[in-house]
């Protein structure tokens, strides 16, 4: 049985006054059987880890760099990342692919930086709404898969994220049975490399535009484990029924 997780992007929002929301968290979903996760901005990661010491919540941050340390002005390593306390790094997001040209490689080897040094490594995919319309979105979703997950990778290094581009922000969502379609083309490829065991325990989130409204029958969804969510993940008040809507899933 794979466990549940719901993970929060905070992207480029946030500010230590409002960690608050991180104690709404914690308090609602004290015995949760899910993962919880939060990733906000790097200048948060201390402050939002020992907030969260010993609680449901867990830390990550939102990207790294491949190599240990050197002169790469305004990146941060891996092992700075997991310095801090936090469990968990977003690689091959589609912003991070778009504006800064992160290629399949480049994500694998971020990802085998995180994963080296004790991180979990959620590796993100998807297509464009151009690549969906011409047909192009499972190739594009398996070569991503194929080109950006590590060799090494295992259930306890390393959670899939499928996030179709023109679903982030935009309040579309595929329809579930593009989603189920997308997750099972995902999981048969992991089997295939991995074996059965592996493969099958390796979890997969659905990310885009995910709601209170639209949580539970997403989760329902064959092969989704949980969600990544953006916009949502910023207040408790809207992340929390999103969480309830996985854990009673």
């Amino acid at each position: 049985m794979r466990r549940k997780m719901a993970a929060g992007n905070w992207k480029m929002n946030g500010a230590q006054a409002g960690l608050s929301v991180l104690d709404g968290l914690i308090a609602s979903h004290a015995e949760s059987p899910c993962d919880i996760v939060i990733c906000p901005p790097h200048p948060l990661l201390i402050p939002a880890t020992t907030r969260c010491a010993g609680g449901p919540v867990a830390i990550g941050a939102q990207d790294c760099h491949a190599e240990a340390k050197g002169a790469f002005t305004g990146d941060v390593s891996a092992g700075m990342i997991a310095d801090t306390g936090a469990g968990y790094v977003i690689v091959g997001h589609s912003e991070r692919r778009e504006a800064y040209g992160d290629t399949d490689a480049q994500v694998q080897a971020k990802a085998v930086a995180a994963q080296s040094n004790g991180l979990i490594a959620i590796v993100c995919l998807g297509e464009s709404l151009s690549q969906r319309e011409a047909g192009e979105a499972l190739p594009l979703i398996t070569a991503q898969l194929a080109g950006s997950v590590p060799e090494a990778s295992t259930a306890a290094t390393l959670v899939v994220a499928y996030e179709p581009i023109w679903a982030i922000g935009t309040g579309k969502i595929p329809t579930l049975a593009q989603i189920a379609e997308v997750h099972a083309k995902l999981r048969a490829e992991l089997v295939a490399r991995f074996g059965a065991e592996t493969g099958e325990a390796i979890r997969l989130l659905y990310g885009g535009s995910v709601k209170p409204d639209n949580a539970a029958n997403i989760f329902a969804t064959a092969n989704v484990d949980g969600a990544l969510v953006g916009g949502a993940s910023l207040k408790a008040e809207d992340f929390s029924p999103i969480i309830h809507a996985l854990e009673k899933s």
